[in-house]
């Protein structure tokens, strides 16, 4: 009798094992796919934030280019004609 309680032991043990591998490798598999998104994420948030420097650089005024930087005060003069 006591072999059949053993080898209920290990087969109950066994299948513990297995569904405590399961459970774990989708606990993994979660925290992968979160971690991938917030990736991806900060990835377009870099992309964006770049364009937008770039729009901002191309659209700017040319007057507003001076190496400087100038002021506003400039090119206001500038633009007005008291320059």
């Amino acid at each position: 009798m006591s072999s059949a309680g053993v080898n209920v032991l290990r087969y109950s043990a066994l299948a513990g094992g297995i569904a405590y591998g399961l459970y774990h490798q989708s606990v993994l598999r979660a925290k992968q796919k979160i971690n991938q998104a917030a990736a991806e994420y900060k990835q377009k948030v870099t992309l964006i934030d770049k364009a937008k420097a770039e729009w901002k650089e191309k659209t700017m005024p040319a007057d507003r280019k001076m190496a400087g930087g100038g002021s506003r005060s400039k090119s206001l003069f500038a633009t007005v004609g008291f320059a």
